[in-house]
């Protein structure tokens, strides 16, 4: 390789998304924010779906900006999982992706269920009964024109990588999220496609991590003004299977959380778990970067706090900013309320009739909880139910892998909130290490990297470049709260 690489690494989110330059020399890596946009869904004609074209449009503006102030080498693209876009034998959109907060699945999964067996479904798949992932969306798409006449179902990262391109497939490590994914042959599972009507036929073909899907096209290269051998690598484009690469761990004895609208929490195994007890816990096992597998809880995250900020600020509570608010629930009665914060209940944008930290004190008054009416009591509450929830579901992980971790790493937008590292610290009675906060980019940058010539031939080589390049915090636990009758509280 060259002494440095340089790359565009495109790290979406559901709330926003972010185009970053890295840099890898042989001693450091780097990544520095060049373009941020907003993103989220668009609700139309009674549905929510993402503006895919928005999102491509500064995608394009971020790699721009990225070519404008160096060299180019490389970009790769990695993005929340599940949803995708429909695209004919043209090669053309069929219309505008679905959210996967679009109530068009509400009751699907347990049709599915019902005709499969909920044994058969999570031995072939090994993935977790959200009411949302991309199997029951096929499924609620049964008989639609757009199904009917789609040539290809692309994955978002797959969909904005056919379009730099014109190479389609699916990278391993976001097709495993899909619930239409074997996880024992780790090849699609067409079989369960046949019976359930799913045109298999539309879902392309599978590549790993690390693959070049090919070089930009040559309008893209020139609109971009970069050179027309640009490749785009297949990174961990599930910014999860991104983001525990970049965890700065030693070793493989760690849990990990990466914890922002979502949380997940989990280990890294080098199989996959599908005892009775892993499905009746419904823990997921989906595929990482050099054939790991992420088994992992997903947590509503963030999210629930994130709206209620928006549900304040619709309503003019003028006083309430995130860093204040939880500098205040800092200092509030912990563990007074509790909520399970996995109900479906939060799942659902927030609106003036049904606001977000409305439904939180209903859950609350329902479990016999005492009610957080206050800004800073519901913060407080969330903040708590988290910390409860990242403990019930790092124990189980362990019981079930029966692997014992001896610390936690906490990496997203989460690890900046201090109150919550210190809780899930007490909570889950391990040292908890904060950081890095962009470790999604951080992974996709440094699997481009290896791809184009760096020297990093493992993830024990990529987390030891981390380690070197960034400070983290650590978060001691503290005793004295009761966390076992808490979690009893929201069984």
């Amino acid at each position: 390789m060259s002494e440095t690489v340089r790359v565009a690494a495109v790290d979406l989110g559901a709330t926003s998304g972010r185009v970053m330059s890295g840099r890898i020399t042989r001693d450091r890596v780097e990544i520095n924010e060049l373009h941020r946009f907003p993103n989220g869904a668009v609700r139309a004609g009674g549905s929510l779906f993402w503006d895919v074209l928005g999102i491509y449009r500064e995608t394009l503006a971020g790699i721009r900006e990225v070519a404008r102030t160096g060299p180019l080498h490389g970009v790769g693209i990695d993005s929340w999982a599940i949803d995708y876009g429909l695209v004919d034998r043209d090669g053309a959109l069929l219309g505008s992706p679905y959210s996967h907060r679009d109530a068009r699945t509400d009751g699907v999964a347990e049709k599915v269920v019902a005709e499969v067996g909920a044994a058969e479904l999570y031995a072939t798949t090994g993935i977790q009964q959200l009411p949302f992932n991309t199997l029951y969306q096929l499924v609620a798409a049964r008989g639609s024109a757009a199904l009917e006449a789609a040539e290809a179902m692309l994955l978002l990262p797959d969909l904005l990588g056919y379009w730099l391109t014109g190479a389609a497939g699916a990278e391993r490590t976001n097709a495993s999220t899909t619930q239409l994914y074997d996880v024992r042959t780790g090849e699609w599972a067409t079989d369960l496609c046949r019976r359930l009507g799913i045109p298999w036929g539309i879902l392309p073909p599978l590549r790993d991590p690390g693959s070049v899907l090919g070089p930009l096209l040559p309008e893209v290269a020139r609109d971009l003004g970069a050179a027309a051998d640009v490749p785009v690598v297949a990174v961990g484009s599930h910014d999860t299977a991104s983001a525990v690469v970049g965890v700065p761990a030693e070793g493989r004895n760690f849990g990990y959380l990466s914890s922002g609208t979502w949380s997940l929490v989990g280990l890294e195994l080098d199989a996959p778990v599908l005892s009775e007890a892993a499905r009746l816990a419904d823990f997921t096992n989906e595929a990482g970067v050099d054939g790991t597998v992420r088994f992992l809880k997903n947590v509503t995250g963030l999210w629930v706090l994130s709206e209620s900020l928006r549900s304040w600020s619709e309503r003019r509570y003028q006083d309430v900013e995130l860093r204040s608010l939880i500098e205040a629930a800092a200092d509030f009665p912990p563990l007074r309320s509790i909520v399970d914060i996995n109900d479906p209940r939060l799942l659902a944008p927030s609106t003036a009739a049904d606001p977000m930290p409305e439904r939180v004190a209903a859950l609350a008054a329902e479990a016999g909880e005492q009610v957080p009416h206050s800004p800073v009591a519901i913060a407080r509450c969330i903040v708590d139910s988290l910390a409860v929830a990242y403990r019930r579901h790092l124990r189980t992980a362990t019981e079930l892998a029966g692997v014992s971790p001896e610390v936690l790493h906490v990496v997203g937008g989460g690890s900046q909130n201090e109150v919550l590292c210190q809780l899930t610290a007490d909570a889950c009675g391990l040292p908890v290490v904060a950081g890095p906060v962009e470790a999604a980019a951080l992974g996709n940058v440094l699997v481009q990297g290896r791809s184009l010539g760096a020297d990093l031939p493992d993830l024990a080589a990529m987390r030891d470049l981390v380690r070197r390049s960034y400070d983290v915090r650590r978060y001691q636990p503290r005793e004295g709260l009761d966390w076992a009758a808490a979690e009893a509280r929201i069984r």
